[in-house]
């Protein structure tokens, strides 16, 4: 059984795909652990070694890990992981 906690959300300052997540994830209420890895090379090391990429925004919760992506493609791969959609507090029904 994976252990819960805080979600991880690397970023890059000026990316706007980043800034449209971090959006995202605070109208749905969700608590994140925000990383910037254009400030941090421990982070960005971190992000690479869970993603195997270096684009952002990447997020990190337990086991469930959506690389470089938009908002609708990080719900499209959230729908098949029910028990973290419903860990994270995202309703059903966006769109």
């Amino acid at each position: 059984m994976s252990r819960i906690k805080k979600p991880i959300l690397y970023v890059k300052s000026g990316c706007p795909w980043c800034r449209e997540a971090l959006s995202f994830f605070n109208t749905q209420g969700v608590d994140l652990d925000i990383r910037d890895v254009s400030e941090n090379s421990k982070d960005m090391d971190a992000m690479v070694s869970i993603s195997g990429q270096t684009k952002a925004p990447t997020f990190e919760y337990d086991d469930f890990v959506v690389a470089d992506f938009s908002v609708d493609e990080f719900l499209a791969e959230l729908n098949e992981f029910p028990e973290a959609r419903h860990n994270l507090g995202i309703g059903d029904d966006e769109n």
